[in-house]
């Protein structure tokens, strides 16, 4: 495919039909698409690559790990300070 142009049509996922659509390329930035505008429903969005946002599951997983790794982290810290409060 050629350089993008005002008009042209390409693939990007729609937040408001929330499913990947075909799109008018509506701005351009460095010749990139910006924002473009689905031809289903007519909304107009930046131009997100194709991809999805997370589901709620996918964040609240990323939440766990996150919180279990800088547990993690913390209770390495944790007890050379707790042994030398106890030994003075």
């Amino acid at each position: 495919m050629g350089e993008i142009r005002l008009g042209d049509i390409i693939d990007d996922y729609c937040v408001k039909c929330r499913r990947i659509t075909n799109h008018s390329v509506v701005s351009l930035v460095a010749a990139q698409a910006a924002k473009v505008r689905c031809r289903t429903c007519y909304h107009d969005h930046d131009y997100r690559h194709e991809l999805a946002p997370p589901t709620k599951k996918e964040l609240q997983k990323k939440a766990e790990v996150e919180a279990a790794e800088a547990a993690a982290a913390a209770a390495k810290l944790a007890p050379p300070e707790a042994a030398e409060n106890q030994g003075a």
